[in-house]
């Protein structure tokens, strides 16, 4: 399994923005990157992913709040997180892929971070 380190996370307001940073470790050429939460006693939902020829997904509920970014060269993906309201509270997971199929859905994910709590206080 190939590492994928996550930065970033913590509390903030209903309004208010944060970002989520992840790094893969993988040499994988062609390869997607996602971003997933999951709240307690809920299951795991995709939220966005990119791939390295940008091709960019979003779950509806965040869509025109979030927005992923890819440095390629480093394989460093980026959630920027604007808006944020009380639904948003969850533990996010990072996950890479080998490969452009990329949905928002867990099974095709083989590389997983260790997640970071997001918690959008009233």
């Amino acid at each position: 399994q190939v590492q994928v380190v996550q930065f970033g996370g913590g509390s903030v307001q209903s309004g208010g923005s944060l970002t989520l940073s992840c790094k893969s470790q993988s040499d994988y050429s062609a390869y997607c990157m996602g971003w997933f939460r999951q709240a307690p006693g809920m299951e795991r939902e995709g939220v966005a992913s990119i791939t390295n020829n940008r091709k960019i997904n979003y779950a509806l509920s965040v869509e025109g709040r979030f927005t992923i970014t890819l440095d390629n060269a480093e394989k460093i993906v980026t959630l920027q997180m604007t808006g944020l309201k009380l639904e948003d509270t969850a533990m996010y997971y990072c996950a890479a892929k080998t490969g452009w199929y990329c949905p928002l859905k867990i099974d095709p994910y083989t590389d997983w971070g260790q997640g970071t709590q997001v918690t959008v206080s009233s």
